[in-house]
């Protein structure tokens, strides 16, 4: 592995983890958030749901725009747009302040969840697309793992806001890192031909394609189990166990590890088994872990280590799904890979805020309807990847087994 191919991975890894920091950093802060504004937990959890639903819509015009005018100036534009956000965040007086720069802040995210993907496919394919997507993966690793913590620690020196100014923060070192690390991997002749008309040609071209839509939404409900522990685990840990807001944060990093460190054995086991195997395994082992541990807790079990077992096992496989689909769902879509990666993005963040909405409906501070809703977001994937993934199916001729 060349040192060029690290330091790719790296850049794009820290531009990417700009988003996921938005979400985790201030995970800690959601209770304290609700006491500071005078606002409902259902009202906090808006917060997240518009920062969600937002990174999921912008995603379709900056899929697009990274075609037609290059990779690197919507990273920057992106990142000016968040920089806004964050600062708003940090001075906003009322909940629905709030609510409305954390949709800023999302606008300006989106870049750094699109672009990245569609360097990697401009760059390489197979094998070395897995290897360089897991790799970014373990880069975006700190924001989950890290994230919280640093959080909570900001939080007890400066209060929640001084979240937002370390987001601020962060946004100029990766603009920087674009700016300096990064070259221009759109050649001008392929932006020539790229257009709107080409992009919602594009669109209508995935929409139609099952195995990019199969694919697609079987990440989206491995990643919607994500959100649905997102959304209530701070309140699950903190109130109903009575952790710590630090130690909130280590029960979600011991999870995310879990996630990301066994991500790094893509590469390896798609190379060994082909990447559709690769998925169906991971994900028949994602559904029985979470249907298990909802199993239990629908019994009567209310255990947080039993609980936290369960979740490192199903998040681990999970961790083997994601960036697996990923490839193989733009495979076959080199021509348009930004505008590919763009519909990816947003129909699974778009399908993440809708269950996390329903889940919210059941959310009651217990952890019994989290776990339930994460088993059922599990079970959906594991259907969908039976079905995408059999034995003849459409758009899979070209795979290795």
């Amino acid at each position: 592995m060349t040192r060029r191919f690290i330091r790719l991975a790296i850049v794009l890894g820290l531009i990417t983890a700009v988003g996921p920091f938005a979400i985790d950093m201030y995970l800690p802060a959601l209770p304290s958030i609700g006491g500071a504004l005078n606002a409902t937990p259902a009202q906090v959890q808006a917060s997240l749901m518009a920062f969600f639903v937002t990174l999921g819509l912008c995603q379709l015009v900056y899929g697009p725009l990274a075609d037609m005018i290059g990779r690197k100036t919507p990273i920057y534009v992106g990142l000016a747009i968040f920089t806004v956000g964050s600062i708003g965040c940090a001075f906003s007086p009322t909940i629905n302040v709030l609510i409305g720069f954390r949709a800023v802040q999302a606008l300006g995210a989106c870049a750094g969840m699109v672009v990245p993907r569609a360097i990697v496919r401009d760059l390489h394919t197979g094998h070395d697309a897995t290897r360089l997507m897991s790799l970014l993966m373990l880069v975006v690793s700190v924001s989950p793992i890290l994230a919280p913590l640093t959080g909570s620690f900001i939080i007890a020196a400066f209060g929640w806001r001084g979240v937002f100014w370390a987001l601020t923060v962060a946004a100029a070192i990766a603009f920087v890192l674009a700016a300096t690390q990064l070259k221009e991997t759109r050649e001008a002749h392929h932006r020539a031909e790229s257009s709107w008309a080409s992009a919602f040609a594009g669109y209508r071209k995935l929409l139609t394609d099952p195995t990019f839509l199969g694919l697609t939404f079987v990440g989206a409900f491995g990643l919607s189990s994500f959100f649905v522990y997102l959304a209530s685990a701070s309140f699950v840990i903190i109130n109903h166990y009575g952790l710590s807001p630090t130690m909130f944060s280590l029960c979600f990093a011991v999870n995310a590890a879990s996630f990301f460190g066994v991500s790094q054995l893509t590469a390896r086991l798609a190379a060994q088994h082909g990447l559709p195997k690769v998925i169906r395994t991971a994900v028949t082992g994602f559904a029985i872990a979470m249907s298990a541990v909802a199993l239990l807790f629908l019994a009567g079990v209310d255990s947080l280590p039993l609980m936290m077992i369960f979740l490192f096992i199903g998040y681990g496989c999970l961790g083997l799904v994601l960036p697996t689909t990923a490839v193989l769902s733009l495979e076959n879509h080199g021509a348009i890979a930004g505008t590919a990666s763009a519909l990816l993005g947003a129909l699974q963040f778009v399908v993440g805020a809708a269950v996390m909405a329903v889940a919210g409906i059941f959310t009651n501070g217990t952890p019994k309807p989290m776990v339930v809703g994460i088993a059922v977001c599990a079970l959906t994937a594991f259907v969908i990847a039976r079905f995408t993934l059999r034995t003849g199916a459409p758009g899979l001729a070209h795979t290795t087994e």
